[in-house]
């Protein structure tokens, strides 16, 4: 259910709860149950702290610049005494908080006020405050474990022939429900159609540059892809930057929200290491962005797009997900967010430099990243 609908938060409750998104120590289904809020709004609110944030410092560093008027001082002082004038005509008339605020005033180790006490002070009800908001249940969350499982054998499945596959398993299960956990996987079916990719609507989507490419050396180009990590609480995502000449992954990010903010410093991160002539991704919303092309613009650098519902465009880094997650996702069934950072960290490293590949003649693609870089 929505947690706090048809209700105000407070500025202050959704800045605790996008700071604790932007930790990126918990999932989002973690974080929702906590505040009792949609895994939607935490996605939101994330969001808006990380737009604002350069703003707020911006502003505090022009007010720092010049020295503030007698006005100016004794503003603040006067908006302190507003607002606890209001805070105590609050407590005064009891009027009930919002859903998912006031149950986080009660301090439960409190030596002189009951917690009954506590909840008539500020006008909270008992049953509101000891109310536990269900996330996802364990039941979905293994639904979502078999359905990114045959996903990554029969990517062309859409929700109607998965919910086929899984009632074949045994699974009591219909397609709406089906199709509500590959939205929230961001899982499409490969396969021609209209809506097999969906870039936002006011974004720009470009033509596919690789069809017929002699790729020869590292750098030439790069591809990036995002996709779902089940763990034993939740989910997280993960987007990583590939080598497509060497496969060698130049650059990677975990996030607890599908936004465009940690694709961004994915790819900054990459271009420390290195600049491709091209870079290749599907048309997601976050690889449409303004932040994404934006930054590709500024290094000059080619931008290339899979067509839709071409299944083999980008083929590399599916096969990267695939090696992933059964070489080490499925193995280790990560229980946090920051035991799957320092898993996959390791993994990766593995994978670059120790794990040898068939395709490139039993090296790593360490090896032949560094060996076939273009000279300068």
């Amino acid at each position: 259910m929505t947690r706090g609908r048809g209700k105000r938060l407070s500025p202050d409750f959704k800045a605790r709860v996008a700071l604790e998104a932007a930790k990126g120590h918990k999932t989002a289904s973690e974080i929702a149950q906590e505040f009792q809020v949609h895994p939607t709004q935490i996605s939101q609110w994330k969001r808006q702290l990380l737009d604002n944030v350069p703003e707020l410092f911006e502003s505090t560093a022009a007010r720092a610049r010049r020295t503030p008027s007698a006005e100016e001082v004794a503003a603040p002082l006067y908006e302190e005494i507003g607002r606890l004038k209001v805070e105590l005509d609050f407590l005064k008339k009891k009027s009930s908080p919002a859903q998912g605020v006031g149950r986080w005033l009660i301090e439960t180790e409190h030596t002189e006020l009951s917690i009954r006490r506590q909840c008539e002070l500020i006008g909270l009800p008992r049953s509101q405050y000891y109310y536990a908001p269900a996330s996802e249940t364990p039941e979905n969350l293994a639904l979502m474990r078999q359905i990114d499982k045959q996903y990554l054998r029969t990517p062309f499945f859409g929700s109607r022939q998965m919910t086929h596959w899984l009632q074949r398993q045994g699974y009591r299960v219909n397609r709406k429900r089906i199709q509500r956990l590959m939205r929230l996987m961001a899982l499409q079916a490969i396969a021609p159609g209209p809506h097999t990719s969906r870039p936002h609507p006011a974004h720009a989507v470009y033509p596919y540059r690789l069809r017929g490419l002699a790729i020869e050396h590292s750098c030439q180009v790069w591809c990036a892809d995002i996709t779902y990590i089940p763990m034993r609480r939740g989910f997280m995502y993960l987007m990583a930057v590939l080598d497509w000449f060497s496969r060698y992954v130049v650059s990677w990010r975990l996030s607890n929200t599908l936004d465009t903010g940690f694709c961004v410093e994915a790819l900054d991160a990459a271009l420390d290491q290195g600049q491709p002539l091209i870079f290749n991704t599907d048309q997601g919303a976050q690889f449409t962005s303004t932040e994404w092309i934006e930054r590709l613009k500024a290094w000059d650098i080619l931008i290339s797009m899979d067509g839709r519902g071409r299944a083999l465009d980008n083929v590399f880094v599916e096969r990267l997900w695939r090696t992933l997650k059964y070489e080490d996702i499925y193995l280790r069934g990560y229980d946090s967010p920051t035991a799957l950072e320092r898993g996959l960290g390791s993994y990766i490293d593995f994978y670059n430099t120790e794990r040898p590949h068939t395709a490139l003649d039993q090296r790593t693609p360490a090896e032949v990243h560094w060996d076939h870089m273009p000279e300068t």
